[in-house]
């Protein structure tokens, strides 16, 4: 307990310098983590199903679900489906909810479960959007996670078609905005962390709540979008 009631005292006592170290050191974490690929976040599974995504980014996707209990999830960009399962047991574990994931390919090996609803098509059509108004149209609260092209006209232009749909209290999650150099493949060109800056410029109805950026590493610096009005 003595060691417990020092650490406080000692992060109180860190330098700029010293969190600037800090900041360093995530960022070279994050970006060997990233290259790493083949061992790293492109190797995890959940229940055996191979899900592309940082644990850390889905131990929070599991506190927001339990925080804001949504009756539905829009998910754009399904891949071989992971994360639609991992936030279908989410919703078991809760009692309530439905996930509604959006691709342009369609994988017959893709997990079932009676909570999933898999949607075949571009997230951006006005078929798949006018679907995705209907299904969220009796919902109390709808969460959005934004996970397909990641060029910034295509993410912008998700963001201006979803968030009317997302619910005052929940999030519009934007994934990958660690790219373009933020701070992993620097390459990339303007990507989801661009789109994210240029909406909010002119949307004011969500903001960024980097609480959710607690456990440093995530591929979405700046991409937990609350509702807030």
């Amino acid at each position: 307990m003595q060691f417990l009631s020092y650490i406080p005292r000692r992060i109180a006592r860190f330098s700029t310098k010293n969190l600037l170290r800090l900041t360093g050191a995530v960022e070279e974490f994050h970006a060997l983590y990233y290259r790493q690929a083949s061992r790293t976040w492109q190797n995890t599974f959940w229940i055996g199903t191979p899900i592309w995504k940082f644990p850390l980014d889905l131990w929070v996707y599991q506190e927001i679900c339990t925080e804001i209990r949504p009756d539905v999830i829009i998910e754009s960009g399904t891949y071989k489906g992971g994360s639609a399962l991992f936030l279908a047991h989410v919703c078991d574990a809760l009692g309530k909810g439905a996930v509604v994931s959006i691709d342009i390919e369609s994988r017959p090996d893709r997990p079932q479960h009676p909570r999933i609803t898999y949607i075949h098509g571009p997230s951006t059509s006005s078929l798949v959007v006018k679907e995705m108004q209907n299904i969220a149209h009796n919902a109390s609260v709808v969460l959005v996670i934004l996970d397909s092209d990641h060029s910034k006209d295509h993410v912008l232009r998700e963001m201006e078609l979803f968030a009317p749909l997302v619910t005052v209290g929940s999030y519009l999650i934007v994934e990958d905005t660690n790219l373009n150099g933020h701070p992993v493949v620097p390459e990339f060109g303007p990507g989801p962390m661009e789109a994210v800056r240029e909406f909010l410029q002119k949307n004011h109805d969500f903001a960024v709540d980097s609480s959710r950026e607690k456990f440093f590493l995530t591929t979405n610096p700046s991409g937990y979008l609350k509702r807030v009005r």
